[in-house]
């Protein structure tokens, strides 16, 4: 086994380093598309808040709007991406928590544990990072 010199680290592979901006973009993109479908349809979205009994509809989706969007699209591009991706963990827990806690309706029990596993491969991105090619790396 070759070691490098002190101070020195091994550059992955074009394929390896693509890897975590292939799972970011993954990660991301069901908060990106439920982002734009509350954009499309506020009214629906604030109905849906006001159904499960949460107060203040309008900041909910307010809310739901820039952290699904804008930290969707931050996560793409790596930026400040361990904030990020906390940041969306615990959404995808609350969600969970508001949204789908009803687990004796398969339908819900399916979106709970959807949430659980998104957040699980974000705990993953906070670990690691956002690898080589991300603007975090360029910093």
């Amino acid at each position: 086994m070759a070691t490098l010199p002190l101070g020195a680290t091994a550059r992955p592979s074009t394929s390896a380093a693509a890897l975590p901006l292939v799972g970011r973009t993954a990660i991301a993109a069901i908060f990106v598309l439920s982002g734009l479908s509350k954009l499309a349809a506020p009214a629906a979205t604030i109905g849906y808040i006001q159904s499960v009994g949460l107060p203040l509809p309008q900041v909910g989706l307010a809310i739901a709007l820039v952290v699904e969007l804008l930290g969707g699209v931050a996560l793409i591009l790596g930026y400040r991406t361990r904030l990020v991706a906390s940041v969306l963990a615990v959404f995808a827990i609350a969600t969970a928590l508001a949204f789908h806690s009803a687990l004796g309706d398969q339908n819900q029990f399916i979106h709970f544990f959807k949430n659980v596993a998104i957040a699980g491969g974000l705990l993953n991105v906070i670990a690691l990072g956002g690898g080589a090619w991300s603007l975090d790396a360029r910093r």
